[in-house]
């Protein structure tokens, strides 16, 4: 049987959600251990990655349960691994058909990004970001500018297999109070460390340190004019819509 789960986690205690070789300390690790140590052996795939430092709040993964497994109660898995785990939690598991993919049968991700307004506060240091915004206006301007569809190889971490770059972004806006301003991007999709290095161009132009134009010439992969990853403490993946 197929399960589906919709877990968060807490990325400062992990290298990042996906596999690696050179360090077990992932999100994907750690799940995986707390489903051997009930008997499963099962691999689970998630609906992206994230990076090091990078929270979720609505991560969605799926697995396969063996046999032996489908007659007990998800709730009852669920309840057994959050025992198991710390710094992630099974929020729901459900079961889907045998052909559903937690990546390829996504039809939009949702991220939001936190960041401070003034100093902050210590104990909320590891999930908001100090990143200032010198403009509004043109943050606003700026973050708009990615809606669309567009190539944005030019806003890619190295490091990355992936062949296509093009990507449609659906909504890119902010919203702010007092002490905070969330910034969310709706996409079918992001490449590598994209969200972040969007951030950090959009606040470079609030700031002056580079032209509206030249964003819209990275945007439309011309030229690079800037490069730079946003705090990643301050970045969720939010939601997954199916």
């Amino acid at each position: 049987m197929r399960v589906k789960g919709v877990i968060a986690y807490d990325g400062t205690s992990f290298e990042g959600f996906q596999r690696q070789r050179r360090t077990d300390n992932t999100v994907t690790q750690h799940f995986e251990r707390a489903l051997a140590s009930l008997g499963i052996s099962s691999r689970i795939t998630g609906s992206g990655r994230t990076d090091a430092g990078v929270h979720a709040s609505g991560q969605v993964i799926h697995f396969d349960l063996p046999s032996y497994w489908q007659d007990q109660s998800l709730e009852k898995l669920r309840i057994h691994l959050n025992r198991k785990m710390d710094a992630i939690h099974v929020k729901h598991f459900s079961p889907v058909p045998p052909d559903f993919h937690a990546q390829y049968s996504a039809r939009e991700r949702i991220y939001r990004y936190i960041g401070r307004i003034g100093e902050g506060n210590l104990f909320e240091r590891n999930y908001t970001a100090q990143l200032p915004i010198a403009d509004w206006e043109k943050m606003q301007r700026a973050l708009e500018a990615f809606v669309g569809t567009h190539d944005f190889s030019l806003f890619m971490k190295s490091g990355s297999d992936t062949r296509n770059f093009v990507r449609t972004i659906r909504k890119a806006y902010l919203v702010k109070d007092r002490r905070h301003y969330r910034i969310y991007f709706h996409a079918d999709g992001f490449l590598r460390a994209q969200v972040r290095m969007m951030i950090h161009a959009a606040a470079a132009v609030s700031a002056g340190e580079i032209s509206f134009e030249m964003l819209q010439e990275q945007i439309e992969a011309k030229k690079r004019c800037i490069t730079g990853l946003a705090p990643p403490q301050g970045l969720y993946l939010a939601r997954v819509i199916y």
